[in-house]
């Protein structure tokens, strides 16, 4: 019942929602606890709700995405994809409640429909820039043409994240290394196994009271 009470609480002084959420784990994370991930896209999804109820809106106003949380991505860091094959079954059910991009290896697939969510595994963002950088050599994009809006069109990954929670700890991998240059970065020092709905409405808290400068 206290826990109840406080995340209510929590929920109650949330005024502003980041649109792009990323979540960092490991693979030791997801083989820990598999379920996890959709308990997290239900939380998000309840967030949305109950802010929108608070402020009033519409049903339109919730569907067109406005003060709400648009996209969740999570990417699951590990040398070896392969090991993640298993935890796939518990990934896709995600798509139950969203619309799912999933990405390990060479594989990319897409399912469901609702909010976005994308799981990248064992992706580098180094290994993103180079592709990128091939890309443009094979369309002969000229040097002096080659600007931040050139280069963002050849992303794997076109997400700006507002808000990279980082659980079990400050280490972080290089993912997504030009997108979250500005990313507001949230680290728990809670478990992925032990993260509540609670520990997610004190980053969304944090967040809120951030002044975001874009590097300024």
């Amino acid at each position: 019942m206290i826990h109840w009470l406080y995340e209510r609480a929590l929920m109650q002084g949330i005024t502003l929602l980041p649109s792009h959420i990323c979540f960092m784990i490991t693979e030791r994370d997801m083989q820990a606890t598999p379920g996890k991930l959709a308990q997290v896209i239900m939380w998000c999804r309840a967030v949305n709700l109950q802010f929108a109820r608070s402020k009033g809106e519409t049903t339109g106003d919730r569907e067109s995405g406005r003060c709400a949380i648009k996209s969740v991505m999570i990417h699951i860091s590990t040398p070896d994809p392969a090991r993640m094959l298993p935890c796939l079954p518990a990934i896709r059910e995600v798509a139950r409640q969203s619309r799912l991009s999933l990405h390990i290896g060479e594989l990319t697939e897409v399912r469901g429909k609702g909010i976005e969510v994308c799981v990248a595994i064992g992706k580098s963002g180094r290994d993103e820039i180079a592709s990128c950088i091939r890309k443009m050599a094979h369309d002969k994009i000229p040097p002096a043409e080659v600007t931040e809006q050139t280069f963002e069109q050849y992303l794997t990954f076109p997400y700006t994240p507002d808000l990279v929670i980082k659980t079990g700890g400050y280490h972080l991998t290089d993912f997504l290394i030009w997108q979250a240059v500005y990313s507001e970065l949230f680290f728990s020092d809670v478990n992925w196994e032990w993260f509540r709905k609670t520990d997610f409405l004190r980053a969304l808290r944090d967040y809120q009271a951030r002044v975001r400068r874009f590097g300024k």
